[in-house]
């Protein structure tokens, strides 16, 4: 019987079936359109508990600049992406009002559940400081995408309910797609240095995000994982419990007394179709080869176990292999670390960010 790591991948295939599917879902097409918008003063946060500075955003390498906050350019805009209230997409964008015409290299930023883009902005001015554009945004039913605290999750709800939304990574996704678009025509950006990267939720988004080549540096942060591994192992619990919500409503609508993997299989069939299919990390992630691929774990991380990594691994470093770049591709996992963002973590996505976008 073949190894499943050798079971060849289709790249093109994987990446056009995806981006298909996507359109395939959106209430209708639009044109691209951007609008200005107002600095957000008083950004709307998900969780229980308002969150705290984070000690690894902090850390991000910054360069020395005199009167930095004065050279720092802040950019707010809204992109249109799709019909509908969700299909504003709003933007953070972060520069240095630099005199020269020279066109720079961009990263995205997506931020994790509950969180919004403002919360992103240490590490967009870290990067602004080295010379990047920076850009974040809100993900779907999150900052001003949302409206109250439970907007998030009663959308979960609510697609599990109706089947016409993917709030759980895939019309982020979109939202992503539409932002290379707008990001490749703008002037000061060079269309071949865009690099993507988030965390948690926002790392599955970076790794979705890169069924569009155009992103052309991809760096997930405790996002990977094996969603059917993770149903066949019985390993799902910790990623259920992030979004518990929508199972239980499904464990009650299916008469099952406590949620079990049908009700997860179930559960992911109708909010994110193919997620623990043919999208699944096993296809996906060695389909971003030959482009620069970083994925950043913990090692102790229940939401994301590293033995659910071990076929898309293998499979990823026979594409890196085949496409003679095996340079090009890097699994890290911190020791004796759960589902947290750390500085060691920052720090790895900082430099490798920076060893394929900025020119030397």
């Amino acid at each position: 019987m073949e190894k499943a790591e050798s079971i060849p991948i289709d790249a093109d295939k994987i990446r056009c079936e995806f981006v298909n599917f996507l359109r395939s879902k959106r209430s209708a097409e639009v044109p691209l359109t951007v609008e200005h918008a107002q600095p957000v003063l008083n950004p709307l946060y998900q969780d229980d508990k308002p969150p705290t500075n984070s000690e690894a955003m902090e850390s991000c390498p910054k360069a020395n600049a005199e009167n930095f906050k004065k050279l720092l350019r802040e950019e707010n805009l809204y992109l249109y992406t799709e019909a509908g209230e969700q299909g504003r997409l709003p933007l953070l964008i972060l520069s240095m009002k630099e005199s020269d015409k020279e066109n720079r290299p961009a990263v995205v930023f997506l931020h994790s559940t509950h969180k919004c883009k403002e919360w992103l902005r240490p590490l967009l001015e870290a990067y602004a400081s080295r010379g990047y554009i920076a850009i974040a945004i809100d993900s779907r039913y999150h900052g001003e995408r949302a409206s109250t605290k439970t907007t998030y999750r009663d959308a979960l709800v609510s697609s599990w309910k109706n089947g016409d939304t993917m709030p759980f990574i895939f019309d982020t996704a979109w939202d992503l797609i539409k932002l290379a678009d707008y990001l490749t025509q703008r002037k000061d950006i060079d269309p071949t240095r865009i690099g993507i990267t988030g965390e948690s939720l926002g790392g599955m988004h970076a790794w979705y995000a890169a069924a569009d080549t155009r992103y052309k540096v991809i760096v997930p942060i405790i996002g990977v994982q094996g969603f059917r591994w993770a149903i066949e192992n019985d390993k799902w619990q910790a990623r259920v419990d992030s979004i518990k919500a929508v199972f239980e409503e499904a464990r009650t609508d299916l008469g099952k007394s406590t949620i079990d993997k049908e009700v997860v299989e179930k559960v992911w069939d109708r909010i994110a179709p193919g997620l623990a299919s043919q999208f699944d990390s096993p296809y996906t992630i060695p389909a971003i080869a030959p482009r620069p691929l970083l994925i950043i774990n913990g090692a102790e991380d229940p939401r994301c176990p590293l033995a659910g990594l071990e076929i898309p691994k293998a499979r990823a470093r026979k594409a890196y292999a085949d496409a003679n770049c095996s340079d090009n591709f890097k699994l890290v996992a911190e020791p004796g670390i759960g589902h947290q963002m750390t500085p060691f973590m920052v720090k790895e996505a900082s430099d490798w960010l920076d060893k394929f976008l900025l020119k030397q």
